[in-house]
C-alpha cells in the first residue's frame, strides 16, 4: 500500500515553470517506480515521465521531453515533475502514480495514485 499527495499546481503564464511534488508513504520509497500522468478536460489520461527505483532511468512523453524533467529524491521519498516553458496544451490535472518494482510507461501498470493536482496555463 502507498499513498501519495502531490502539490504545487497552479495558474502559471505561457512560458512559465512550475515544479510538481509527489510525496509517497506506506512503502519503502526507494522500491517503487514513480510516474506522472495528467487529464486535459474532454481528455483520455497521458503518461507524461516515469522515473526507476534508482532515479537512473527516465521517461518521457514526446509532448514533454525537453521542457519537463523528473526526478526523485528517495531520503524526502519525494518525486518532481519541474515543468518548463509551459504551453496552453499543458493544462491539466497532473496526477502522481507509484508500482513497485521497475518502471513501467502505461498508466495501467500503476498501482497507486495521487489525487491530482491541477495546473492552469494562460495566455
Amino acid at each position: 500500500q502507498v499513498q501519495l499527495v502531490e502539490s504545487g499546481g497552479g495558474l502559471v503564464q505561457a512560458g512559465g515553470s512550475l515544479r510538481l511534488s509527489c510525496a509517497a508513504s506506506g512503502r519503502t520509497f526507494s522500491s517503487i517506480s514513480m510516474g506522472w500522468f495528467r487529464q486535459a478536460p474532454g481528455k483520455e489520461r497521458e503518461f507524461v515521465a516515469a522515473i526507476s527505483r534508482g532515479g537512473t532511468k527516465l521517461y518521457y512523453s514526446d509532448s514533454v521531453k525537453g521542457r519537463f524533467t523528473i526526478s526523485r529524491d528517495n531520503a524526502k521519498s519525494t518525486v518532481y515533475l519541474q515543468m518548463n516553458s509551459l504551453q496552453l496544451e499543458d493544462t491539466a490535472v497532473y496526477y502522481c502514480a507509484a508500482v513497485q518494482g521497475a518502471v513501467p510507461t502505461s498508466s495501467g501498470r500503476y498501482d497507486y495514485w495521487g489525487q491530482g493536482t491541477p495546473v492552469t496555463v494562460s495566455s
